[in-house]
């Protein structure tokens, strides 16, 4: 009898817990925030193929701020780009420094998740970094599946870790080049993934939530970033490489007076 009734505090207790989650208090950008910057770049061409959009923000220790979705419907996106939403930003976020950091004073610095593509093939020399810090499975799925996408996502505060390799990945800093979160975007072709995260950015910036470093390694088109070749153009309407060099490229990530 005594065994029971522990075991039954003990879910008690885990049930409580996952009640009472919710955004960590250091949150860069708000649900609210997170929706429109994704429904307006979602909208918006970007060389993909122009499905629905998953978009995670988390905090700068990776604990998920917020989850957003632009279909009205679960399945209007791929579901499994929820997870690899979280795992984009959980991944952008943690590999990063603060400006000041290691007495660096030229700024923050941030790998987007596309920049990492050809470090971790065969030969490269970040090969493996993927399997590093897997997904949290029992964090990834639990919870009700009504709740996805919406501000009561049951991500919402916890730490899904993983580490993703290709667009759709980057880091957001305060106005002192200070880490501050992640955001990540998943739901079309990697390419226009990352030209979506992008944009999502660029809202921020604009309005003065969030923005992008001083310092960062960008999707590599040409090979010549990581030094371990180029990352690989993805189908679509137009092209994602010509698209992103032609228009996304432009786009402002950093606070303007």
């Amino acid at each position: 009898m005594e065994l029971k009734k522990m075991v039954s505090g003990a879910f008690l207790a885990l049930a409580s817990t996952a009640v009472l989650a919710g955004p960590p208090k250091d949150c860069p950008v708000s649900y609210e925030q997170l929706k429109t910057a994704l429904d307006a770049a979602q909208a918006a061409s970007n060389g993909g193929l122009g499905f629905d959009m998953w978009g995670t923000v988390v905090n700068k220790d990776g604990r998920v701020c917020a989850v957003a979705r632009t279909g009205d419907k679960l399945n209007d996106q791929w579901l499994a780009s929820r997870v690899i939403s979280a795992q984009k930003a959980y991944t952008a976020a943690t590999l990063s420094n603060n400006k000041g950091s290691s007495q660096s004073t030229v700024g923050a610095f941030g790998f987007s998740t596309a920049s990492l593509y050809g470090t971790v093939l065969e030969g490269g020399p970040l090969y493996g970094l993927q399997h590093s810090n897997p997904v949290d499975a029992q964090t990834a799925y639990a919870g009700n599946s009504s709740k996805f996408g919406t501000k009561s996502d049951p991500l919402v505060g916890r730490r899904i870790g993983g580490i993703n390799v290709f667009g759709g990945g980057l880091l957001l800093v305060d106005a002192n080049d200070q880490v501050v979160g992640a955001v990540g975007v998943s739901g079309d072709t990697s390419c226009a993934d990352h030209n979506i995260a992008r944009r999502v950015r660029n809202h921020f910036a604009v309005n003065h939530i969030a923005q992008g470093p001083t310092n960062e390694w960008d999707i590599d088109y040409a090979g010549t970033v990581n030094g371990a070749g180029p990352y690989p153009d993805c189908a679509g309407s137009g092209g994602s490489k010509t698209f992103y060099e032609g228009t996304i490229v432009g786009l402002t990530q950093r606070f303007q007076p």
